[in-house]
């Protein structure tokens, strides 16, 4: 795969192509065949011939349609030119005369993991290639080609996601990594300082720390939009990082931690955005870097499990993720002081009290909320007007789809205590029971 957003090149994997008429089954599909072994991705219904060959191992092809097949009133179609190639094609829930088989839909879930085993092995003749030692030989192989002699500034957030990029840049091309964490105020209790204890003793001179807090609240004042506040934040990291390059010689590439869920719910051809995240909507037009995406095109097990293959230690490797907007999408609306403080220490207790519980390591993510309303409380004996905390602990794969884990009783009893009597301008404490789809994993 190229690091590039918008296409991907596999040097050794086969590639089972998904391409995409409207189907919200779209990362199912292609998740099961990865599941096979078998590297698949997910292309827009007008890809070209021409770039499909220049793919080099595509060993088949699945049409995909789906009720979003209507663009500008219109039925989409695949090129005709791709019947052309020479390469095993079915179609699902898409009229094609062409295809070696068409479906009215997908049958259940287990006769249609099934029927794309048959496909991708018997018919296609596919490998069971694709692993994450191979695609990190391949990675490394492509960022040292697309980055030459030159630097690359990454974006070093401490998640899960930069820190396997992190690995893979030194990995492919050790010290011309510059590796930058801004702390944008947004951050957990005490996140800052653990980013920099981390990677200090690895990147030596090459980690830049930037205190930019002020910079980023102050953008954010009186905005209360959500797509707004992603869009300011994304921004105003692009414009800290050229301001960090041109100190710098030879900064040319800026790498993201970029991972396929982002891309799909910011939006595809078929699909309306679910959220912008901060480096895919949030990025300016006028960006004065070539990107390095290295993870792109991978599920959030896919990156860890990564991680663990270049070597990373576990408790990095399994933290739970982090926005990047950080707290900012956990104040809801404007971000206010008195809300952004009540959010990190609640957050600290939290996380906290689930460690203590052993339920860090079972629950996906968990985080705190604080919506910007009030309700009526008592706190000795007198009347308050005060914040609720919401709390969200959910457990998913993909990040497409998520359940709510179920906590024990005196568990939330005894977090519901301390965050009403030690964070302040609080009065009430709530836990989020709804899965995705319903609600969105965050609040915004």
């Amino acid at each position: 795969m190229v690091g590039l957003r918008g296409g991907c090149v596999n040097l050794k994997q086969d590639n089972i192509l998904v391409l995409d008429l409207g189907s919200s089954e779209n990362t199912a599909i292609a998740r099961w065949i990865r599941e096979l072994g078998v590297y698949s991705e997910i292309h827009p219904h007008d890809i070209t011939s021409q770039n499909i060959e220049q793919l080099k191992t595509v060993k088949g092809i699945i049409l995909n349609g789906g009720k979003n097949n209507i663009i500008d009133g219109e039925a989409i179609d695949v090129l005709d030119e791709i019947y052309s190639l020479n390469i095993p094609v079915i179609s699902v829930n898409h009229p094609s005369t062409k295809a070696l088989k068409t479906l009215e839909q997908w049958p259940s879930e287990e006769e249609t993991k099934a029927l794309l085993k048959d496909f991708v092995f018997h018919t296609c003749k596919a490998e069971a290639n694709w692993n994450m030692k191979n695609f990190i030989d391949d990675q490394v192989a492509l960022i040292r080609k697309q980055v030459g002699d030159k630097k690359v500034l990454l974006a070093l957030s401490g998640g899960v996601d930069s820190s396997v990029v992190a690995a893979l840049l030194i990995k492919a091309i050790g010290k011309q990594l510059v590796c930058v964490h801004v702390n944008h105020g947004l951050m957990r209790k005490n996140e800052s300082e653990g980013v920099i204890q981390m990677f200090e003793k690895d990147l030596e001179e090459n980690l830049v720390y930037v205190d930019a807090s002020e910079r980023f609240l102050g953008k954010l004042k009186g905005v209360a939009e959500s797509e707004e506040k992603r869009k300011i934040i994304g921004n105003e990291f692009i414009r800290v990082f050229e301001e960090e390059a041109r100190k710098l010689e030879g900064i040319d590439f800026l790498a993201q931690g970029t991972i396929y869920p982002d891309i799909v719910e910011s939006g595809t051809k078929t699909h309306k955005v679910v959220k912008s995240h901060h480096n895919v909507g949030g990025l300016p037009e006028d960006l004065k870097f070539e990107l390095v995406e290295p993870l792109f095109q991978l599920f959030k097990d896919e990156v860890r499990a990564c991680g663990v293959e270049l070597g990373l230690p576990h408790d990095m490797v399994y933290r739970q993720p982090f926005p990047g907007p950080g707290l900012g999408v956990r104040v809801l609306g404007e971000i206010e002081p008195d809300r952004l403080e009540a959010v990190r220490e609640s957050d600290a207790i939290l996380r906290e009290e689930f460690a203590l519980a052993g339920l860090d390591q079972k629950v996906w993510q968990y985080f705190t909320v604080v919506p910007n309303f009030k309700s009526v409380g008592v706190r000795n004996n007198e009347r308050t007007y005060e914040y609720p905390v919401i709390i969200r602990a959910v457990n998913t794969v993909d990040a497409l789809t998520a359940t709510v884990e179920q906590i024990e009783w005196p568990i939330l009893l005894k977090i519901t205590d301390r965050i009403i009597n030690e964070v302040k301008n609080i009065n009430r404490v709530c836990y989020d029971l709804s899965p995705k789809p319903g609600g969105t994993i965050e609040w915004e």
